[in-house]
């Protein structure tokens, strides 16, 4: 169908040194050294040469790399791979280009090469600063390995993000405070945090079920994620989304476009691609459509999405919504008297409630239009 031009793009790494045990992700443990991730990166090259060649990519303004570990895949591949984005878009500095990293195979040498080859974000994959957690979670990497890959990202990289998972199996609060305060005196400039959640078909999944591993609790995970907001604001740090925070400026441009309805193009196996118009959003997944909204779905979900941010929507999106859902203010106000939800200064916001209680606040917004 015509489209809106897309302003982001997400290129899929599928290849890890091991999975973990809490994945559900397309991924899966491959040697560095095979050929199977020779072939995939020269097929994702010839992909995104021929999106250049059909004039997809001349709007692009963030680009993310992510997987798996997009990092295992080594220093050579990955020249090649930022090679070709740098032939088939605009890689300036103004262009936001993230990837993902993992402790144990970020390099110096790495480091280094990506940086000048148009990188301007690095993402690494921390998750815990404490060895027994690590190992629970069958994470390749050790504390240590955690330290040394911040130290030498920030060698060449100002914007330097790192995730930590909270409501772990044996981790405390007082455990999950020390990640935190470690975090911020490594001198990170983006956290993401995020809960452990139960995926099917996952060997954390079995484990529940055969009594091998409690089942996450949501209160404890509740605590944690209040403990997160307290601590990093406290360094100076704005959670700016449900599950992001960071230092003024270093905001995620390529996250937020997610939440806030931006056109974006995948590649690469099991890359979702978001297509739009005015009339019509289309969500694919390797070929297959996965999501098929009308107008009127469309604005229920930009709500939905909105309400994610700490900026929540505004009072101008809110009424241009009531056109085609005419329930949308009284949905709000009850959001509001419910105390997951606020007006302040012409805006909607969610309440720290609000992204406590989040499947609440979505779905009432969602079902606007079923």
């Amino acid at each position: 169908m015509p489209h809106d031009p897309y302003k982001a793009l997400y290129l899929h790494l599928p290849f890890c040194v091991q999975r973990c045990g809490y994945c559900d992700f397309t991924t899966r443990a491959v040697p560095t050294g095979s050929t199977e991730i020779d072939e995939y990166v020269e097929d994702l090259c010839l992909q995104i040469r021929r999106k250049a060649k059909e004039g997809e990519l001349t709007e692009v303004k963030t680009i993310y790399i992510g997987g798996g570990t997009p990092s295992h895949v080594g220093t050579s591949r990955l020249s090649m791979l930022l090679y070709t984005l740098s032939l088939s878009l605009r890689l300036e500095p103004d262009v936001e280009c993230t990837m993902e990293a993992n402790p144990e195979s970020l390099t110096e040498r790495m480091v280094r090469d990506i940086w000048a080859l148009g990188v301007n974000r690095l993402s690494i994959g921390v998750q815990s600063f404490n060895d027994s957690l690590l190992e629970t979670l069958g994470r390749a990497h050790s504390a240590d390995d955690a330290r040394r890959a911040i130290v030498a990202a920030q060698e060449r990289f100002e914007n330097v993000s790192i995730d930590l998972m909270c409501g772990l199996p044996g981790q405390s609060a007082n455990n999950f405070r020390a990640s935190l305060e470690e975090a911020v005196s490594l001198g990170v400039t983006h956290i993401s945090v995020y809960p452990l959640t139960i995926e099917k078909h996952t060997p954390f999944a079995r484990m529940v079920a055969c009594g091998q591993l409690e089942e996450p609790d949501d209160d404890i995970e509740a605590e944690h994620m209040e403990l997160a907001e307290k601590v990093l604001g406290q360094a100076g740090f704005t959670r700016y989304e449900v599950a992001s925070y960071a230092r003024p400026g270093f905001e995620s441009r390529h996250n937020t476009a997610y939440w806030t309805g931006v056109p974006y193009l995948g590649l690469g196996l099991a890359a979702t691609t978001m297509t739009q118009n005015s009339n019509r959003r289309m969500r694919m997944q390797d070929g297959q459509v996965t999501d098929d909204l009308d107008a009127r779905q469309m604005a229920a979900e930009d709500l939905m999405l909105g309400m994610r941010m700490s900026r929540g929507v505004s009072d101008e999106r809110v009424a241009a919504a009531s056109a085609l859902l005419p329930d949308v203010r009284t949905t709000f106000e009850e959001l509001a008297r419910d105390g997951l939800a606020v007006h302040e200064h012409g805006r909607w916001k969610p309440t720290r409630t609000g992204w406590l209680c989040g499947n609440e606040l979505y779905g009432r917004l969602f079902n606007l239009a079923p």
